[in-house]
């Protein structure tokens, strides 16, 4: 592998476990109490659960989209929120965290595996780099979100 490839290919690992110039997704989540996962803050939209499951949906998706031309993305906007504010069990939101953890380790998987530049076949011009950096950009947009409704919650280590 060319070593300039291989330098992009850190960072984006890099980037996608969390980047370095803000709170990665584990610090976000960690030791949030139960009972504020469904909390919607000062008429906020989005409670955590809402965040993290639309993070699972949506990173999920763009895992599916880059490996496999037969996937079918949920249908925009409903099919990547919850309609649910909470989990129905501390199991539903671990469950929820290990296939974010999943989903992400595989996308890193398939970022080494193959070209990051060429267009994925059954796209419209996107590359496996197009896909890894909007997940990055995807997910630590909600990641901020998640971190000002601790805040306003009064959950986060200041």
């Amino acid at each position: 592998m060319e070593k300039h490839t291989q330098i992009l290919l850190d960072e984006l690992q890099k980037l996608l476990n969390g980047g370095g110039a803000h709170v990665g997704f584990n610090e976000a989540v960690e030791n949030i109490p139960f009972h504020l996962l469904g909390e919607k803050p000062h008429g906020l939209p989005y409670s955590i659960w809402q965040l993290v499951s639309h993070i699972r949906i949506a990173q999920w998706d763009m895992l599916e989209f880059s490996k496999d031309g037969s996937h079918q993305s949920p249908k925009w906007p409903e099919g990547y929120w919850p309609e649910e504010t909470a989990p129905s069990s501390e199991e539903e939101w671990t469950q929820v965290l290990k296939a974010i953890h999943h989903d992400l380790n595989s996308f890193i998987d398939l970022l080494a595996s193959g070209n990051l530049y060429e267009a994925i076949p059954h796209g419209d011009g996107q590359s496996i780099l197009r896909e890894a950096l909007q997940i990055a950009d995807h997910n630590a947009y909600h990641i901020a979100e998640i971190v000002v409704i601790r805040r306003l919650l009064g959950v986060w280590k200041s």
